[in-house]
């Protein structure tokens, strides 16, 4: 296994408690980190956070979190045993929102086909 992928689950929950205990801006409040992404030299981290509330809660967090990017490699670079701390780069994880996108249509197609069965006679 290469170092990259050791470090990045790493990387993913010690961002996440720094977002969740560390961090006082409220508009970071409601959002999750997915994943991340290391570059092959460890010099940048991709990470995409899922937000609850919408779009302008999303966008409200995005740039909370670019307002504490700072704050947050420094928190990092004191828990990695690496040379370098990776730049951070934030991103909007829309993965689950399409996830949910996609079960709300198979829900009701379900129901539509369940409706149809029990209006046909018998």
């Amino acid at each position: 296994m290469k170092r990259v992928d050791r470090l990045a689950p790493f990387i993913q929950r010690e961002i996440s408690e720094i977002i969740q205990r560390r961090i006082k801006d409220p508009r970071v409040g409601f959002c999750t980190v997915t994943r991340v992404e290391l570059s092959n030299d460890l010099r940048v981290a991709k990470v995409w956070v899922s937000v609850m509330g919408g779009e302008d809660k999303e966008r409200e967090c995005l740039e909370g979190l670019k307002r504490a990017t700072g704050f947050i490699r420094t928190e990092l670079g004191q828990s990695l045993s690496i040379r370098y701390t990776p730049e951070i780069r934030f991103f909007i994880d829309k993965s689950i929102d399409h996830m949910m996108k996609v079960d709300r249509l198979l829900k009701s197609i379900q129901d539509e086909l369940h409706s149809d069965t029990e209006d046909e006679p018998k």
